[in-house]
């Protein structure tokens, strides 16, 4: 009778063991996931829409640089575009400081 009960016993605590292992990693899994969805998800997005943007870029689009100037595209290259600020005032700024391109006609000199 006991021995039976004591094969029984053993033979169970295993596999309770395994289920406890696996409960003790699911927060991390989850907060993992959490991560992926919150964080990297969007960053990834957002990268993905500022290279579109800076491959569309054309001259004569107006835009904002990352330090707040304003100005339209004179000339391009394959990293550095030419952005007229004022009537024969050109600055050379690299293509990745372009930070967006506003709407035609919203930059008057």
């Amino acid at each position: 009778m006991f021995i039976s009960d004591a094969f029984a016993q053993s033979a169970a605590a295993p596999a309770a063991g395994a289920g406890a292992g696996i409960a003790q990693f699911l927060p991390l899994i989850l907060m993992f996931v959490a991560l992926y969805f919150l964080m990297i998800r969007p960053q990834m997005k957002r990268q993905k829409e500022t290279k579109a943007m800076l491959d569309a870029l054309a001259k004569g689009d107006e835009v904002v640089t990352q330090g707040g100037v304003i100005g339209k595209i004179t000339k391009m290259g394959e990293t550095f575009v030419n952005v007229e600020v004022a009537n024969n005032v050109e600055l050379q700024v690299q293509r990745v400081a372009i930070i967006q391109v506003l709407p035609k006609g919203s930059y008057s000199k």
